[in-house]
């Protein structure tokens, strides 16, 4: 394959590099991946995380396996089906997973590295198509509030809500980002705040607590958040605390928007009660691990309901930002939304 390079995972000499976002924002540290178990446990530990940057990490490490020409059909193809199960919800890693199994069962594995470049361009340039399509929806001086990270931490491109913010932000819109911190994981306090500071935009951080409280004082002009499955009626798997938002922005008349590429919509998923959420482990909510050690706040045996999404429900939503364009409830409900993506040769 080619050298390949984005800011969280670099393909160069042949070997397959993924930001360690465990260690951010206080240390950037590149860890090597070399094999299929390398790549699970960093997908499952959330050293490399975001659902389109997830689908991507597997690709590129499958086409470098098919490029050391030390595989067979069927292991590649036992690989890619142990990839594609590292993370039930977001499906963006097993639609390129089952781009990647086509080109081998149809073509050989020698094109299996070209498809793995062409996942990564494509991503790259579904990421620029969003931020083109959403920046418009944001006026001059706008506060907008976001949750987790969607950035280019968790694309290969310039992010899907925050492409969006970092568009409007270059066009000169005086742009001004509320951060949720996104517990229990803090990826919002962590790399989203990263990312803002690295783009120079204004941004305040907050406990995901506060967002209502903020709504109700006027100060928060769109919600935007990303998505890691979008279901055929609109509803939509995100980080958990995301319906919570979509809900208090309801109630304040707040227009909430859930900004992705093509790749998170599962036309085959009819609504949210048809899509996977995964429960991570207790001692995430228990306490706290990184960079400076660990603190554990409650009793080691209390019991906990960790789930690493929730649902929200179509009709929470204001809009649908995706590189096809955006699309309104009665775009979904109408089908529109999976019309559009038929026309481009999109269906998934």
């Amino acid at each position: 394959m080619h050298n390949l390079q984005a800011t969280s995972i670099r393909y160069l000499d042949g070997q397959l590099w993924v930001l360690d976002q465990h260690q951010l924002p206080h240390q950037e540290s590149w860890l090597l991946c070399q094999s299929v178990d390398d790549m699970v446990n960093m997908i499952q530990h959330l050293q490399v995380r975001g659902a389109p940057l997830i689908g991507i990490a597997a690709s590129l490490l499958l086409g470098h396996l098919a490029a050391s020409q030390s595989y067979t059909l069927e292991q590649l193809r036992e690989a890619a089906e142990t990839l594609r199960a590292a993370r039930p919800t977001a499906v963006n890693l097993m639609n390129n997973m089952d781009s990647m199994l086509a080109v081998l069962h149809t073509q050989g594995i020698e094109y299996l590295p070209q498809e793995a470049e062409r996942l990564f361009n494509e991503d790259v340039a579904l990421c620029n198509a969003i931020a083109q399509h959403g920046a418009p929806l944001l006026g001059n001086n706008s506060n907008v509030l976001t949750h987790c990270n969607t950035g280019s931490l968790a694309t290969v491109g310039v992010g899907t809500a925050i492409g969006v913010i970092q568009a409007a932000h270059a066009q000169g819109k005086n742009i001004h980002v509320y951060v949720d911190e996104t517990r229990p994981l803090l990826q919002g306090g962590r790399l989203t705040t990263w990312e803002m500071k690295k783009h120079d935009i204004p941004h305040t951080l907050i406990c995901d607590n506060m967002a209502a409280l903020l709504m109700r004082e006027g100060k928060v002009d769109a919600v935007l958040v990303g998505a890691d499955r979008i279901a055929a009626n609109g509803d939509f798997a995100n980080k958990v605390g995301t319906y919570s938002l979509a809900v208090n922005a309801h109630y304040h008349h707040v227009p909430f928007y859930v900004v992705a590429p093509y790749t998170t919509v599962d036309t085959e998923c009819p609504d949210g009660n048809g899509i996977p959420i995964e429960e991570r482990a207790a001692a995430e909510v228990q306490g706290v691990s990184g960079h400076f050690g660990s603190v554990n706040w409650s009793p080691e045996e209390t019991p906990v309901f960790n789930p690493a999404f929730d649902v929200t429900p179509a009709n929470l939503v204001t809009g649908w930002i995706l590189d096809t364009g955006v699309y309104t409830q009665s775009d979904v409900a109408s089908g529109v939304l999976k019309a559009a993506l038929q026309s481009d040769g999109k269906t998934l």
